[in-house]
């Protein structure tokens, strides 16, 4: 039984970081794209684009602790 909870917590963890990789590559694509298109907004696209990249940057690992967490205080 023990052996079942890591493992789900593993592939908690390994859902947790695909989720997070494919939502920052969407992020970093659309803003080259958008800086593609109109160059000379550079600097306003990629400020635009950064707080929502940190924000799901920091659910991930907020995620991540809490995964953990269970692990660890069950």
């Amino acid at each position: 039984m023990e052996v079942l909870h890591y493992f789900g917590a593993a592939i908690g963890l390994g859902l947790i970081v695909i989720g997070a990789g494919l939502g920052i590559g969407r992020f970093a694509a659309a803003a080259a794209e958008g800086i593609a298109r109109q160059p000379n907004a550079a600097a306003q696209i990629t400020g635009a684009v950064n707080l929502p990249l940190f924000l799901l940057e920091g659910v991930a690992i907020l995620a991540e602790v809490f995964v953990l967490l269970v692990v660890l205080l069950r």
